[in-house]
């Protein structure tokens, strides 16, 4: 008899994870369930609705597994998440906006989790990602977008190294989101009704100023807040509560809207304009992490530059130093330095990088 492929889950306790386990077991593997027990707790149920990784969370992942019969473990990655939480100040701080889900994927699910499956012998490292694992044509894994488009969450998987890529499951990358909580009614799991996690983890309340300061007390990151001709508008209590495009929350009024177009981390200074200033030719990423072969000169690609924001036809030029340049067809707005940029083939992702700066009209 043949024994079965042995692959380590991640669960969070939430929905899709749960579905993922049950699916996997159903398709006759060995699963192993994984909590990543990260320091982020949240307080009140409000709170626990709208994040991950809580102890509630865990107990919830653990009800799951106890009803599928699958193993189940938690991991105390606390110190190494506390390495995401210090990346996520110091980028606020450096005035540029952090992705800690992508770090999150990079260090911990397909890091130090997939480090700890092949200690005990598995095959395959596995998420409840909205994604899936396709082959391109010149034969490389690549990641690519999960069916249900509403729920895709490709971008945040661009820096999974391509040698990982064969050992990578998604079990709910073919589904959307209905059928997932439909098969999850059937099979009787606890969290079929569970709401979805919604905000970053460690910041339940989505202050992020209030969570810098905590985690970074001695820096005070308070100045000016200018018009583009350098006018002096106002006052701001600290930059990391200010990302490029934001329109509410500026604490100032001009009479019409105005948005943030620069943040100046030396001078602490904020800059806003109209929503024209906004539009830029391009950017240059940093860390290009390409999981097909790098090709020889510009390619023409679909460039994506925010979660929620619809991939537009472009074309990326491989640069040395692991950087990139990605030029649009047409002018996009908020390119944020700190987020990324993920660069696809059709549907498949061709790579990713961090957004350095923005290239101007």
């Amino acid at each position: 008899m043949t024994k079965p492929q042995r692959v380590v889950l991640a669960m969070s306790g939430g929905v899709d994870s749960s579905v993922a386990a049950y699916l996997l077991k159903a398709r006759g593997y060995d699963v192993v369930g994984l909590f990543m027990r990260t320091g982020a707790y949240a307080e009140g149920e409000e709170r626990r609705a709208k994040t991950c990784c809580s102890v509630a969370d865990a107990v919830d992942a653990q009800r799951v597994a106890d009803r599928l019969d699958v193993p189940f473990f938690v991991l105390d990655f606390e110190r190494e998440f506390g390495r995401i939480k210090d990346y996520f100040a110091d980028e606020y701080l450096g005035g540029r906006t952090p992705n800690p889900c992508v770090m999150c994927n990079i260090w911990l699910k397909f890091g130090r989790l997939w480090e700890y499956g092949k200690q005990v012998g598995a095959d395959f490292v596995a998420t409840g990602h909205y994604a899936r694992i396709a082959q391109a044509a010149d034969g490389s894994n690549r990641v690519a977008r999960g069916l249900d488009r509403a729920k895709d969450q490709s971008y945040v998987l661009f820096g999974l190294a391509p040698e990982l890529l064969a050992r990578v499951l998604f079990p709910i990358g073919e589904l959307a989101k209905a059928d997932v909580r439909a098969i999850a009614r059937e099979q009787n799991l606890p969290v079929h009704d569970k709401p979805e996690s919604q905000e970053i983890c460690f910041v339940p309340d989505d202050d992020y100023l209030h969570f810098v300061q905590e985690r970074r007390p001695d820096r005070d990151t308070s100045g000016t807040m200018v018009d583009e001709a350098g006018q002096v508008l106002g006052t701001h209590a600290g930059i990391e509560g200010f990302t490029i495009g934001q329109r509410r929350g500026l604490g100032i009024a001009v009479g019409a809207p105005r948005y943030v177009v620069q943040i100046e981390p030396t001078t602490r200074t904020v800059t806003v304009g109209k929503r024209e200033a906004l539009a830029k030719s391009g950017l240059e990423a940093s860390r290009f992490n390409w999981q097909g072969p790098v090709p020889d000169g510009p390619t023409r690609c679909l460039a994506q530059i925010r979660a929620q924001h619809t991939a537009v036809p472009s074309t990326v030029i491989p640069l040395a130093n692991g950087e990139a340049r990605v030029v649009f067809d047409s002018p996009q707005t908020a390119v944020t330095p700190g987020q990324v940029v993920a660069v696809y083939q059709d549907d498949l992702v061709l790579g990713g990088g961090w957004i350095e700066r923005a290239t101007p009209i």
